[in-house]
């Protein structure tokens, strides 16, 4: 290598603990703001160190309910699947779940409200499934801003 050549330095990875701080601070935002919009379902955050998902660390909240059960108008969910797919979806595509504007793959649902974004120590995925597509981001946007300049 040349002595002119850069090298960039790969970010630490967050301790345990303060992934797990942070990722319990923004489930506690994401609970209050969805209480606020009258829905319930399920929250999750995760982090997934370096620049592509590899592996990460996640964290999920159940707000209220965790399977929606069949109405007259909708059939039954099970809203922790649906808060996985959405956050599947963001690690493949590295954009915000439901817009990536590719054909969801095998496995994928391609629901809106999941965000994500790139975070100082990696990728920062935050989704909440329970309500319209624009209330659950809404929702996972309040637990990523936790992260915004943390990890």
């Amino acid at each position: 290598m040349s002595s002119n050549a850069r090298t960039t330095p790969i970010p630490a990875a967050p301790s345990p603990q303060d992934f797990d701080e942070l990722a319990d601070l923004a489930l506690v935002a994401m609970r209050k703001l969805a209480v606020e919009l009258n829905i319930k379902g399920v929250a999750l955050v995760a982090h997934a160190p370096g620049d592509t998902v590899t592996g990460w660390s996640s964290k999920m909240a159940v707000v209220g309910i965790r399977i929606r059960p069949a109405s007259a108008t909708k059939s039954a969910a099970n809203l922790l699947a649906i808060a996985y797919s959405k956050a599947a979806e963001m690690a493949d595509t590295l954009q915000h779940s439901g817009s990536s504007g590719r054909a969801p793959f095998s496995g994928e649902l391609g629901y809106g409200g999941g965000r994500m974004a790139r975070g100082k120590t990696g990728i920062l995925l935050a989704a909440f499934s329970g309500g319209p597509a624009e209330d659950d981001a809404k929702v996972s946007q309040a637990g990523l801003d936790v992260f915004a300049g943390k990890l």
